[in-house]
């Protein structure tokens, strides 16, 4: 009785420290997963944000309207600077900041703001101002409703033209703000809002020093139509120290630049998505979960969960870990954590030494969480991302387990005690230990080992029964080894999808995709280069070539099919169907000519690449017996087979229907003639991305 019960309560305990690290690690296993799964798609979401910011800023600089609304602003903004204004209308402005203004402003910031140095310099500004701040009507925070000042001037006629049109625009994308600045004087030209900075002059005024001045200098350097610049939040005078950021571009008419425009973003539209409109339970963060942006400075760039949810406790943990006051009531005066939460933790700084991964730290309540983080991907930004959530939490699950395994191994010692008292004449142990031995390996254990101390039959009988077992666990293994490299070996050749038909026996495997994009590429310059180099050091060069266009592959979700020499064909939305199989080949193919542009640089060669894309249906299969291959065959393959043959080194040459599938997302694919291809003519679109 005294043996069974010690193996026993001795197995029940085994059972529960197996289980327990177990649990633990498969809970863990699956709060990193679900970590890492949100913080992507906050990345992703983020990062799309910026990107459609940039697009929008880069896009519409170039259109039109902006053209002539900046070349009418700058002819009626220089009217206005040679008008005289009234004395009352100079007196009222300087009531306005004393009395609205500069008091608000105080209370945000540090120090005491003086009114001459945010009282406007020039003419047109205090005019300007003064129409549109001073004698506005409409209340602070909705001075964008007024359309058209009664002064009569050429100015209120052309802002009467445009501000209900970049007013809904700035409504509808959810901007702060939007501006006009002329590039060679740098003189605010028109704003949506209408703050203080309306009309001041960024290179010499009040706002010379801020952030919407730096981008406005930077994209008035630049000489390229596309070119944006974007600021990092900080402090925004104009909009009483609220955090802004800023993202310009130039305005060329022709080849002259004449303006700039800027968009200031709004904190709402990050904090949107950081948050998912407060809806952290509903995807997936439970109590304490929360995905937050990090600024190069260790400041957050979006608000915490806390402050929303907690503030009490929120303000409580932050002055214990030893925020500085002055941080804790900006706080509490802006009612966000942007700019004045600092976040520095081991995993932060881990994301800005470029690092991505996930880990417990103590996080800025100095709470220990579960974090995974990474840098954020977005240019002139040095931002991590972080998504984590309460180890309290997190494994509340496994400590519930545990005071189940102690009421259960309570309970269950009970039980055997009685039950052991009962049969404890009638146990026999080895036999028992044979018989459980041999059910053991019935169910396919060949782990399983029999022990008798006595030195008789059934000593001899436990003796052969390992033998047998160690037999069959040598034999089980070598089985399973071959098995393995087997379907190495096929998974290396065919897709998983068909190696695993293969497999189950079927034969004869062919079948018709009728939506893929199909990539062929060429390497040029290889077949000479390949003539100065010995047979191993050629082999060596392709191998790292390929195997970088392999990587590249795997990363954008695009399946290889073959290399046939310098040649190259891959497919997306083959085995795994995909929406956007198009855009990531082409993703794909702009990588394949990166990582050629960079061996060359590496290496000093001069290899080059020609790309044909094209999408619609075609047939696959396994063709031969003995030596066998995965192959593609239609008239998609064999047009984008031509559009490579026939394009120029160094391009991606796809078809209208590629074109028509990428072109809301890739805007830089130009026409070219129309090509013959497979007998007929068809319009052909190419692109030269990123060589230089």
């Amino acid at each position: 009785m005294l043996m069974l019960l010690s193996v026993c309560i001795t197995s029940i305990m085994a059972i529960a420290y197996v289980g327990y690290n177990n649990g633990r690690q498969a809970l863990n296993d699956s709060i990193e997963n679900q970590l890492v799964s949100l913080r992507e798609n906050k990345a992703h979401e983020i990062e799309n944000y910026f990107q459609k910011v940039s697009s929008q800023v880069q896009i519409i600089s170039q259109v039109g309207s902006i053209v002539e609304a900046v070349k009418d602003f700058k002819v009626a903004y220089r009217e206005l600077n040679e008008r005289s204004l009234p004395i009352d209308w100079n007196d009222r402005l300087k009531e306005f900041y004393t009395q609205q203004f500069l008091p608000r402003l105080e209370r945000n910031t540090e120090g005491k703001p003086l009114l001459y140095s945010y009282l406007p310099q020039n003419t047109a500004a205090r005019y300007l101002q003064y129409q549109y701040l001073v004698n506005n009507t409409n209340p602070a925070g909705e001075r964008e409703f007024l359309d058209k000042a009664s002064d009569g001037s050429n100015y209120s006629e052309i802002h009467a033209r445009i501000q209900p049109i970049y007013r809904n625009f700035v409504e509808k994308f959810n901007y702060y703000d939007l501006f006009l600045i002329d590039a060679q004087t740098g003189d605010i030209l028109y704003t949506v809002e209408k703050e203080t900075d309306f009309g001041t002059n960024l290179y010499s005024g009040s706002y010379a020093s801020s952030s919407l001045a730096d981008v406005v200098r930077q994209a008035s350097r630049g000489r390229n139509p596309d070119f944006v610049a974007i600021s990092d939040f900080e402090p925004y005078r104009a909009s009483y120290g609220i955090p802004a950021a800023f993202v310009a571009s130039p305005i060329f008419d022709d080849s002259q630049l004449i303006g700039v425009l800027a968009f200031q973003l709004s904190i709402d539209e990050i904090d949107r998505i950081m948050t998912g409109n407060e809806n952290w339970g509903q995807n997936g963060l439970g109590v304490t979960g929360e995905t937050y942006l990090v600024g190069a400075d260790y400041g957050m760039r979006s608000i915490s969960r806390f402050l929303i949810e907690q503030p009490e406790r929120y303000f409580k943990a932050i002055a214990a870990e030893g925020l500085p006051q002055v941080k804790i009531d900006s706080i509490k005066q802006f009612n966000t954590t942007i700019l004045h939460q600092e976040v520095r933790t081991p995993a932060i700084e881990q994301a800005f030494d470029n690092q991505t991964g996930f880990m417990v730290v103590e996080d800025y309540r100095g709470i220990k969480t579960l974090s995974a983080f990474r840098p954020l991907e977005v240019d002139g930004l040095d931002w991590a991302i972080n998504a984590q959530v309460d180890t309290a939490e997190a494994f509340q699950p496994i400590k519930d387990f545990q005071q189940k395994v102690l009421l259960a191994t309570a309970f269950i010692v009970l039980v055997v005690t009685l039950v052991a008292s009962v049969l404890s004449y009638y146990f026999v142990a080895p036999i028992r230990a044979l018989i459980d031995g041999f059910r053991q390996v019935g169910k396919g254990n060949t782990d399983v080992r029999i022990r008798v101390k006595s030195q008789d039959e059934f000593h001899e009988l436990a003796t052969s029964f390992n033998e047998m077992v160690d037999n069959l666990a040598l034999q089980k293994k070598l089985v399973q080894q071959k098995n393995q490299e087997n379907e190495e070996l096929l998974l290396s050749i065919l897709p998983e999808p068909v190696a695993r038909r293969v497999q189950q026996g079927e034969e004869n495997i062919g079948d018709s995709f009728s939506n893929v994009t199909v990539l062929f590429a060429d390497l040029g310059g290889f077949v000479e280069l390949s003539e100065t180099l010995s047979a191993s050091e050629t082999v060596s060069l392709l191998n790292s070539l390929v195997g970088a266009f392999d990587d590249a592959a795997e990363k954008h979700g695009v399946e290889k099919v073959k290399t046939i020499g310098s040649s190259y064909m891959a497919v997306s939305g083959l085995s795994v169907p995909r929406l956007d199989h198009a855009k990531r080949i082409i993703d794909f193919a702009r990588d394949m000519l990166r990582i050629v542009r960079r061996f060359n640089q590496e290496r000093n060669m001069n290899l080059k690449l020609r790309i044909g894309v094209n999408s619609g249906s075609v047939v696959a299969g396994i063709v031969g017996q003995e030596k066998f291959i995965y192959d593609l065959w239609g008239d998609t393959v064999n047009t984008a087979n031509h559009l490579r043959s026939q394009g120029e080194w160094n391009t991606i040459q796809v078809t209208q229907n590629v074109h028509n599938r990428i072109a809301e997302f890739i805007d830089d694919f130009e026409p070219v003639d129309e090509l013959a291809v497979s007998g007929r003519k068809m319009p052909v679109w190419s692109s030269k991305p990123d060589w230089k």
